[in-house]
């Protein structure tokens, strides 16, 4: 593939020693500039290099939500990992229709490769798989990122828990907060879907995380997901125990925790976010 703009650095701010960065590129697979920021930990020894962790956020997103509001960066700098937040969609292509609604078009990507032609610029499965880590290696020789991790919220659990699944070989382990997890049976996957993929449905299945299951289940690494039983989506749109259900099925390790109280918010994320950063830190310094 192509190699991407170099990125330029558009902010900084320093944050528990480390730094939270924003850059700027042009992508090749989107046809549009896109935004993403990096959390660097302290540096030391200078020779070090960081494994990464990918965020994906949910519905409506940017790249800033999760570093602006998840807390993240504390345990992060701690462990001395790298935090890498992706945006959730293009942006600017002025494709009719992008923005009438919420849960589809513009921030709300579902991390999937569109075949529709319509939708033909919204590949962010190839973004977050292949172009982005391609970039990372080529412009940031302190960041490691043949050891990688992934995990998201909602939407972006759903992208975390299918891409990790499709490629066991790119991750050492995965997490999600409230992820759509069988997107096929709910609305907002089925809308999305039916747009960007057409209505074959099969096609479908290569991104639902439940149908998955059974055909990636030589699954190692405990899956570890956390989920607010206070959460309005809770029943029409997250299902949960339709993954867990999969995954004893094809006796895959899953960490199912039910939040009692806890919604569907970045005040949830907060408060589970530490465990999720060990789960990883753990997996990526085996």
């Amino acid at each position: 593939m192509e190699s991407s703009n170099k990125p330029t650095e558009i902010s900084s701010a320093k944050m528990f020693g480390g730094f939270n960065r924003r850059y700027k590129h042009y992508s090749q697979t989107l046809g549009c500039a896109m935004t993403f920021y990096i959390y660097f930990p302290p540096s030391s020894p200078a020779s070090h290099k960081f494994p990464v962790i990918y965020w994906l956020s949910g519905l409506t997103c940017t790249d800033e939500n999760f570093i602006v509001k998840s807390g993240a960066q504390r345990v992060a700098s701690a462990e001395g990992v790298a935090l890498i937040a992706p945006d959730t969609s293009p942006r600017g292509l002025n494709v009719e229709g992008e923005s009438d609604s919420w849960d589809f078009g513009v921030g709300a990507g579902f991390y999937l490769n569109a075949t529709q032609e319509k939708w033909k610029n919204w590949q962010m499965y190839d973004y977050i798989v292949k172009e982005l880590p391609a970039l990372l290696r080529e412009n940031f020789p302190q960041l490691d990122t043949a050891r990688a991790s992934i995990f998201g919220h909602s939407m972006g659990g759903h992208g975390a828990l299918t891409i990790y699944l499709k490629n066991l070989d790119k991750y050492k382990s995965v997490s999600a907060f409230s992820p759509i997890v069988n997107p096929v049976n709910c609305p907002w996957g089925q809308k999305a879907f039916t747009n960007y993929l057409g209505e074959n449905k099969t096609s479908w299945e290569e991104y639902d995380a439940t149908c998955l299951i059974s055909k990636f289940n030589n699954v190692s690494a405990t899956i570890l997901i956390d989920q607010g039983d206070d959460d309005k989506f809770l029943k029409e749109q997250l299902q949960p125990h339709k993954f867990a259900e999969a995954c004893q099925k094809a006796n895959v390790p899953l960490l199912l925790r039910m939040q009692p109280g806890y919604d569907h918010s970045y005040y949830f994320i907060a408060t589970f976010i530490d465990d999720h950063i060990r789960h990883h830190a753990q997996a990526l310094n085996l």
